[in-house]
């Protein structure tokens, strides 16, 4: 298996530290974006959302699917609730200080250049749109790319996870 992942120590939307340790026991359906992303991260959290409720309730006891940002700057605590809660109650959307986000990011072997804008508060953010699904031992199993449907969502994680 590629070295994918490793620990972290984030703070959720609630305003809580969390780390990976807070999710073991669970997979863990990761993605990194940012809130003012115009179309990769909407697109994927609302296939995130949609495999979640083809999937259940009950499936939320095995996996929790988690985005954080590659824009701590702009995505506080308070603008990342209001972001993943647009979409599905159970994403748990985390944030956390510029050297705890490029720690993250790098062990997740994630992509993330700012690109200027006309001002400075304008930028965008280039990344990579990879949905990593991690184990209960936080450890890395499959990944799914950018543009996967609901479905093909939902068939991988049930091939995953049961």
């Amino acid at each position: 298996m590629p070295a994918i992942g490793g620990p972290f120590a984030l703070t959720d939307q609630t305003g809580k530290a969390v780390s990976d340790r807070d999710f073991r026991n669970r997979y863990m359906l990761i993605f990194f974006g940012y809130t003012y992303c115009p179309d990769v991260c909407p697109t994927t959290l609302s296939t995130v959302a949609g495999a979640l409720d083809k999937l259940g309730p009950g499936f939320a006891a095995k996996m929790v699917p988690i985005f954080i940002t590659i824009d701590p700057e702009r995505d506080t605590s308070e603008v990342m609730k209001t972001y993943v809660e647009a979409f599905n109650p159970a994403i748990q959307g985390l944030t956390g200080s510029p050297e705890q986000i490029a720690k993250v990011a790098k062990e997740f072997k994630v992509y993330a250049a700012k690109v200027k804008g006309d001002s400075p508060d304008s930028y965008t953010v280039d990344h990579s749109a990879i949905l990593y699904l991690m184990g209960p031992d936080g450890r890395f199993i499959a990944h799914f790319t950018h543009g996967i449907s609901v479905d093909d969502l939902v068939a991988g994680l049930r091939k995953h996870i049961g």
